[in-house]
């Protein structure tokens, strides 16, 4: 391959945009993450500092993008959402263990890990590759959690996204989830 063919790569092949979707399927999206991401901070306050949400990681808003938004991609069945995210946390948490002195080093080490054994395990959930980057680059708070990280909050928050997700996403008729469990 050529240098011109190289670069013309990179000038995509869709002749349009991502299609519009019905206002029903907005509703039922946003009904989904704010009850979710909703849940995800309502327990995280009961079980913790109000303030320092330690449970709420911002990778838990990516997975309510995908679990109420994208319910049929691939990405957001209950395998990818669970196993991606304690994949990476347990990556995530490794990374910072043992190289956390790199800062730079343990962060592309745990993103890109993580990303390597999503693959493997067929569990790629892309917001996994930030749940394994907040644990090298997280408060002293999440670091303290130590591996206790990968239960709370990468095992505990996408099981609450789920719940919800299979309570809200069934409800209309026009909707079903998930496509498959493993």
């Amino acid at each position: 391959m050529n240098l011109r063919q190289y670069f013309s790569k990179m000038r995509g092949v869709a002749q349009s945009g991502p299609p519009r979707v019905s206002l029903s399927e907005v509703f039922w999206s946003w009904t989904g993450a704010f009850c979710g991401i909703g849940a995800v901070a309502w327990i995280g306050a009961l079980i913790g500092d109000p303030l320092d949400q330690v449970m709420m990681i911002g990778s838990f808003g990516a997975s309510a993008v995908l679990v109420y938004g994208a319910i049929r991609s691939p990405l957001a069945q209950p395998r990818n959402l669970l196993g991606g995210h304690m994949i990476s946390a347990l990556v995530g948490v490794l990374c910072w263990k043992f190289i956390g002195e790199i800062p730079w080093l343990a962060q592309a080490l745990a993103v890109s890990t993580a990303i390597a054994l999503m693959h493997l395990t067929k569990t790629l959930h892309p917001p996994g590759g930030a749940t394994a980057l907040i644990a090298v680059i997280g408060s002293e708070k999440i670091h303290a959690l130590g591996f206790f990280y990968i239960l709370v909050p990468a095992t505990l928050g996408p099981l609450i996204l789920l719940l919800v997700a299979l309570l809200v996403n069934n409800i209309p008729a026009s909707r079903r989830y998930p496509e498959l469990w493993f």
